[in-house]
């Protein structure tokens, strides 16, 4: 079993197994000796196989159906340790540096998930001016009080680390337990069952556990940052990224309003009426296209890479 490894996860659209693609490439400028493993739909596999792309990935496992579901897969990530040490990133994901520092810094945990040490607004909530009457309500305060919770902190489960099985199989097995009790929470649930998120239960499992996150703001050193527009820089195929980073914290979350008009104005306006205009540009370790609204480029980007990859195959 090798040491130290990568974990991809694909189903449902053809898209979503070209993001794969797309991020391995990337991942590869940077990291040419780790495995990467990808657990997709048989459908997926079959469409590597023909294009003699399942070569990229080692292992390439059929993930079963029961297991197609953001929640199906991380929230039994226990079923699915390849490696040693497991990384398990999402695929719409663009790798900008060499990450054998991202790997020593996990090294000393047995579970985390990059993340906070106190949720944001937006965590479960609105990601539009609603999340002001969210905070008046404080429905986040009665769910703490509910479960014993004396903090709640934030996870991005984009990026999860195991290296305990034990732990891990924990874990996970406590965040789905909370999920069937999902209506004594204030998290928001999705109109579509795939879709719920999997971050607030193991978010809390994680307080409850005395689990720490991986720091998601780190500076020039934070794990992965979101892609946004008129916040982030990049040239050609994602080979330069850097992003602007605010270094008060209550600035950069307002970079959650999906509005861009808006967005900018509470920026300027907060930042300037606190005195808080400080801000420098990082390169992270990646660069996640986590917001719908702002997934195009990367789309574009992972379409170029398959139909290069598609053309070779036909020559």
């Amino acid at each position: 079993m090798p040491e130290e490894g990568y974990v991809f996860h694909t189903y449902g659209r053809e898209a979503h197994l070209r993001y794969a693609v797309a991020s391995l490439q990337t991942l590869r400028r940077h990291d040419r000796n780790r495995p990467v493993a990808l657990f997709c739909s048989r459908l997926h596999r079959d469409l590597l196989r023909e294009r003699q792309l399942d070569r990229l990935f080692s292992p390439v496992e059929v993930l079963p159906e029961k297991h197609h579901s953001i929640m199906g897969f991380k929230h039994f990530l226990h079923r699915f340790m390849p490696f040693e040490r497991n990384l398990y990133v999402d695929a719409d994901m663009v790798w900008c540096r060499n990450p054998d520092l991202l790997w020593h810094q996990l090294s000393v945990y047995p579970f985390t998930v990059t993340g906070l040490d106190r949720a944001d607004l937006y965590f479960g909530g609105p990601k539009n001016l609603g999340v002001f009457l969210e905070y008046l309500r404080n429905r986040r305060g009665r769910t703490m009080a509910r479960f014993g919770l004396t903090y709640l902190p934030r996870v991005q489960a984009g990026m999860i680390y195991a290296r305990d099985a034990g732990v891990t199989q924990s874990v996970c097995e406590q965040a789905a337990g909370l999920y069937a009790r999902r209506g004594e929470t204030h998290f928001r649930r999705s109109e579509v069952p795939s879709e719920e998120s999997c971050e607030w239960g193991l978010a809390m499992v994680m307080a409850q556990n005395a689990i720490p996150v991986f720091g998601w703001y780190q500076g020039y050193n934070s794990p992965q940052l979101d892609y946004l527009p008129g916040l982030t820089t990049y040239t050609g195929d994602f080979e330069n990224v850097q992003c602007k980073y605010f270094c008060d914290r209550f600035i950069y979350e307002i970079r959650g309003l999906k509005n861009l008009r808006m967005r900018d104005f509470f920026t300027a306006l907060f930042s300037r009426l606190l005195r808080r205009q400080d801000y420098f540009m990082v390169t992270p370790f990646a660069l996640h296209f986590s917001w719908n609204h702002a997934k195009a480029p990367f789309e574009e980007f992972a379409n170029r890479v398959w139909a290069g990859y598609s053309s070779a195959h036909t020559d």
